[in-house]
């Protein structure tokens, strides 16, 4: 035989391995290098297969994640708007199976609150001491221009957003300002359209504050004491900061377990006359500044009598207050300046909200 060929499957030159000249492969060698290669062809595919797997792992992951920090998929509480006017105490539509006490929509997350009946009477937003505003000087107001009424708006909203954001440290409680909508033409909020019959109104769904920058100078029959157009924004805040503080939520559970339009209102007339108190409260605080005087006071007082429930009217009306509850608790909040002061839910049917 003639000399030696190197081991058997190599690659050198002249040898029997693949690509040489040598003589051919057994059969069975030639079975095995084929294995050896789809064995390597297949570990490549698995490679390529796990990664890919990985990366959809970890961008569905991060999809989750981004889920998360928006809030789109994280809301507490899920609701449907109230059809009709979204002023607090308002019964629901035959369709709302929630509480209204909550933001229902996509995005906003509900921090924690305080809930059930201690929210309602010893609620941490009580016990803050006195408003503690920044100066709030205002402009001059011109009635009759819808844009210096809304520049009027919100200056007077942004001393809210302090005064209250404070109070909210304070009490430990989570607090967002609420969003405004100064309307001069008409639109739809998730609690109604609007203009409104009341010239404005407070949509605990949205969570802002709307207010027809010509509509509220009509209702109000063009008058130009901007004392009052800042009361009326000062009160449509208040609503907020009873849904901010928890307060709204175990309202609108317990309101809606009445039977009778007496009960319901029982109920109402506690929510509003607690805005009326806030709002005088933060008027009070920021007197110096605006500046107001004892004339404005006059002014808001006149204003709570006129807008309190009427005497001779009916039961389903009365939402507001007598005239003489109304002043008490407007008075209570300019001169305290706290809403520790304008506490309604602690007191009898017979005491102050009658």
């Amino acid at each position: 035989m003639s000399g030696d060929h190197g081991p058997v499957g190599s690659d050198e030159p002249g040898g029997p391995g693949p690509g040489g000249s040598g003589t051919p492969l057994p059969a069975t060698l030639t079975r095995l290098e084929h294995s050896r290669r789809a064995h390597r062809v297949n570990r490549r595919v698995f490679s390529a297969v796990c990664g890919l797997l990985v990366a959809l792992l970890a961008l569905s992951l991060l999809s989750w994640t981004s889920v998360n920090e928006d809030g789109s998929a994280m809301d507490t509480v899920s609701e449907r708007a109230e059809g009709g006017d979204d002023k607090p105490g308002q019964p629901p539509s035959p369709s709302a199976d929630a509480p209204t006490g909550h933001l229902g929509l996509p995005g906003r997350t509900l921090p924690d609150r305080p809930t059930g009946h201690s929210a309602l009477v010893a609620n941490p937003i009580y016990d803050t001491g006195r408003l503690s505003p920044l100066p709030c000087p205002v402009p001059e107001l011109d009635v009759d221009d819808p844009g210096s009424m809304e520049r009027f708006l919100h200056l007077v909203a942004d001393c809210l957003d302090d005064v209250w954001k404070t109070q909210f440290d304070r009490a430990g409680i989570p607090f967002a300002p609420p969003d405004r909508v100064f309307w001069e033409e008409p639109g739809v909020s998730p609690c109604r359209s609007y203009p409104s019959p009341a010239g404005a109104f407070y949509c605990r769904a949205s969570g802002a504050i709307y207010i027809g920058t010509s509509d509220v100078v009509e209702k109000w029959n063009g008058s130009d004491d901007s004392v009052v157009y800042a009361s009326l924004l000062a009160h449509e805040y208040g609503h907020h900061v009873q849904g901010e503080s928890g307060l709204l939520e175990f309202y609108h559970e317990q309101r809606q377990l009445e039977v009778d339009d007496a009960g319901r209102n029982s109920w109402t007339r506690r929510s509003e006359l607690q805005a009326n108190c806030l709002s005088a409260a933060f008027l009070g605080s920021i007197r110096v500044s605006y500046p107001l005087t004892e004339d404005d006071l006059s002014t808001l007082l006149d204003d709570a009598s006129a807008t309190a429930d009427r005497p001779d009217g009916p039961e389903s009306d009365r939402t507001h207050g007598s005239s003489d509850n109304s002043v008490w608790w407007t008075r209570t909040g300019w001169t305290e300046q706290s809403a520790g002061a304008c506490n309604t839910w602690d007191v009898s049917d017979e005491g102050m909200v009658k």
